[in-house]
């Protein structure tokens, strides 16, 4: 578990700094509300992202999109639905993104997604 909680912390460190170079505005980490969190809250110009992160290790044979189901997308959109309406957001424009990103000793492997939903 310890090594799970390390890698996501990881994971959203490497997934800022990659945003932040690609010309995004970290608004805010780890947004938490009765709905879930959502683990980066940043800004694309005009439209407010809600961002997804996903790390695993390099030796997984899976893609780190993989383990974005169903249910932690519904928890993801009503999260960003809670967070427009405390920031009276209602008539900003607004995406879903994520980062997944493969660890591996000094090398990571950064992807990102726009408009996952």
């Amino acid at each position: 578990m310890f090594w799970k909680k390390l890698l996501g912390e990881s994971g959203e460190t490497l997934a800022a700094m990659h945003l932040e170079k690609n010309g995004y505005k970290i608004i805010t980490r780890n947004y938490k509300c009765r709905y879930g969190e959502i683990d980066i809250i940043a800004k694309e110009k005009n439209t407010w992202c809600f961002i997804e992160v996903k790390a695993i290790a390099k030796s997984s044979s899976e893609s780190p999109f993989d383990t974005i189901g169903k249910k932690k997308m519904e928890h993801i959109e009503n999260s960003a639905a809670q967070y427009v309406a405390e920031n009276k957001l209602g008539n900003e424009r607004i995406r879903f993104d994520a980062v997944g990103i493969r660890v591996n000793d000094g090398k990571n492997e950064i992807e990102l997604v726009k408009g996952i939903l």
